[in-house]
């Protein structure tokens, strides 16, 4: 679910078009994937911050920090929009970044996809990491978009980590350690952290297999809504039917190729398979 705020840009159908992303690690593929489904021929810049990461123990300050050097390193790459791709950075950091990039670059930024899971009634389950859960931000928007449901806010430590290291055996213990204090009776779960999208399947098959509700089990993410906002912001033409658009990797800044954890999911190794990595 995206933030709404903030300039348009038109993109002339002549042009390439160019999208850079943030995040404190690999929690920005999820989102890069969709760009890359809705505009083959974009050119991606993906930032990250492998050097600060983990973002959500840091000071709001020190987050903010992080994330605009992200933002700038990202910025000098020329990117026609840059999506915030990262909860934690998006609560703390989202208007520090606009401040140093709008209305030069639009910013969109991220949330978790409280209101459409709420929209089709509870019991609903947040997974976040232990920053975001029981924050005020957060309790925010369970009081605006969830307002009579039932909604259980689920902490996950160290799944972002196991995810980022791509740590098979660590995923899976911070998974069943979620869906074990998660209600039975959920119906949906909202992903309220980027990482987890990339095991979104393992997460579903957790809670399902332990729930109690005859319906299927529905998960919330937010990358698909993020990247349909990026379009109607940047008022991007049709994919024009050519090559696939380019990628460049920042890891703090430094250029580089996608990591090698990031090619054990499946989004990244979408990104690698058609995009030039450099």
């Amino acid at each position: 679910m995206p933030h709404e705020a903030g300039p348009t840009r038109a993109i002339d159908y002549g042009e390439r078009v160019k999208i850079a992303l943030i995040d404190s690690g690999i929690g920005l593929l999820p989102a890069a994937a969709a760009v890359r489904r809705l505009q083959p021929s974009a050119d991606l810049v993906l930032s990250s911050d492998p050097d600060g990461m983990p973002w959500g123990p840091r000071t709001t300050a020190d987050v903010s920090a992080r994330a605009v050097a992200a933002a700038e390193a990202a910025a000098a790459h020329g990117p026609d929009a840059l999506i915030v791709a990262c909860n934690t950075a998006s609560v703390h950091a989202l208007a520090d970044v606009r401040a140093r990039l709008e209305p030069q670059v639009p910013v969109i930024g991220t949330v978790p996809a409280i209101k459409p899971a709420a929209a089709g009634g509870g019991p609903v389950a947040i997974w976040a990491t232990p920053a975001t859960t029981g924050s005020d931000y957060q309790r925010d928007l369970i009081g605006r978009f969830a307002d009579g449901v039932d909604v259980t806010e689920v902490a996950c430590p160290g799944l972002a980590d196991a995810v980022q290291n791509a740590d098979e055996a660590a995923i899976d213990r911070a998974v069943a350690d979620a869906a074990e204090r998660t209600p039975r009776d959920v119906r949906s779960v909202v992903l309220g952290c980027t990482h987890y999208e990339l095991v979104g399947e393992r997460i579903r098959q957790a809670v399902a297999v332990r729930g109690d509700s005859a319906e299927p089990l529905v998960l919330h993410a937010s990358a698909g809504a993020v990247a349909a906002q990026l379009m109607r912001r940047i008022a991007a033409a049709e994919p024009d039917g050519g090559l696939a658009g380019g990628l460049t990797v920042l890891l703090s800044g430094r250029e580089a190729e996608l990591p090698e954890a990031a090619l054990t999911y499946a989004e990244g190794r979408l990104l690698a398979a058609v995009s030039p990595v450099r």
